[in-house]
């Protein structure tokens, strides 16, 4: 049941569309992309002094649906026990936007979208992207929406790497920063994990080098490529707690069917995915993560040498996808700078998934350091 006091309600996507030829984004790899859409939706109202907005960044499979329900919808999105009336993003305070990234799937330009000098689908033809450069494309939107400077940026996972990628490219843009459970740069495990991914893709016939856009999509290889990744979000006692070794009551014939409930889970996830993300966008997204390196060059002490906001760094015990010493290790790179950094770690049992699934937590953290941030005393 929908709570009129702290839900938004039905909200719509917005579209923004940029770098029209020949004024093309220039990206990281030396190729350029436009034009360029953002897909994005904003909850709250932007102040006077425009001085009221937050941008959430949001993880690998996220999108710019972040509160509040589409027509139609049973459920919100995936932030709404974060964001609305009362909640740790006040909608009544602040001003909230979310955009989906450069090389996603629900309404941003990605390998999906039509290329405008083919009039076909992008797919392999879609240029490497990369962290950077999806913050460079929400640069865009941000100057677009007549914002100078964010009261604060926020994101867990992939998310936080986008935070971290704002406090280096563009320090006097924000004045706070919010990364949760991310790194400065990604661990050959995790490396590794997303590469046993794109495998499974790869390896699906249906795959066909990117080009089945109109055809059968490579639905297994992105399902197990699902399946695989929300290991990794998981703990081993949130797992423990939610299935055992339980067996499912209703016994298929065949020998290898799943038998055990944490067996017909991740395939029921995997199944589910594959209805609303695009296997490109998979590829290419998850290169951009494993790409990410703050360090690569810079020393720790200077990686962000140009930074003043405030920042607070949350991290949660059991994340071993991203565990606590990388969040450490972003907390002493600001002190190293005499950036004003706050280091949180939950003690949460949900694992990777707890950045979504602490809300009570991760509201009263938040809550006060944007009071302290904005100083509003009322926040």
């Amino acid at each position: 049941m929908v709570d009129p006091n702290t839900s938004l309600g039905v909200v719509e996507t917005k579209y923004y569309t940029f770098a029209e030829p020949p004024n093309e984004l220039p990206l990281e790899s030396g190729e350029a992309l436009g034009p360029i859409t953002l897909a994005y939706e904003t909850y709250g109202a932007l102040n006077d002094q425009h001085s009221n907005a937050v941008l959430v960044l949001h993880a690998l499979s996220g999108d710019s649906h972040a509160a509040g329900y589409h027509e139609g919808d049973r459920h919100p999105g995936w932030w709404d026990a974060m964001i609305g009336p009362g909640k740790a993003l006040n909608t009544e305070k602040y001003f909230v936007i979310c955009s989906n990234v450069i090389g996603g799937c629900k309404g941003s330009t990605g390998p999906s979208t039509v290329n405008p000098k083919t009039k076909r689908p992008y797919g392999l033809d879609f240029p490497l992207i990369t962290i950077k450069d999806m913050v460079n494309a929400q640069r865009h939107l941000i100057n677009h929406l007549g914002i100078e400077k964010l009261l604060t940026v926020i994101g867990g996972s992939m998310g936080g790497m986008q935070v971290l990628q704002w406090m280096i490219s563009y320090p006097n843009r924000i004045r706070s920063a919010i990364p949760i459970a991310t790194a400065l740069k990604h661990s050959p495990q995790q490396i590794a994990f997303d590469e046993v991914g794109r495998q499974a893709i790869l390896a699906d016939p249906n795959w066909n080098n990117g080009d089945y856009y109109g055809h059968t999509p490579p639905a297994k290889g992105l399902a197990v490529a699902r399946m695989v990744g929300h290991i990794t979000y998981m703990s081993d006692t949130s797992m423990t707690e939610k299935f055992g070794r339980r067996v499912k009551a209703d016994q298929q014939s065949f020998k290898f069917s799943p038998n055990f409930e944490v067996e017909g889970y991740l395939q029921y996830r995997g199944d589910n995915f594959v209805k609303r993300f695009d296997a490109n966008s998979y590829l290419y997204i998850t290169k951009a993560i494993d790409a990410f390196n703050l360090l690569d060059g810079t020393s720790i002490q200077d990686v962000f040498k140009q930074q003043r906001a405030k920042v607070l760094v949350i991290a949660f015990k059991s994340d071993w996808l991203y565990p606590a010493y990388q969040s450490q290790e972003i907390v002493k790179a600001c002190k190293l700078s005499h950036v004003d950094a706050t280091y949180c770690e939950v003690n949460s049992t949900y694992g990777h998934d707890a950045f979504l699934l602490e809300v009570e937590e991760e509201t009263h953290l938040i809550k006060h350091f944007l009071r302290t941030a904005s100083n509003d005393r009322e926040a």
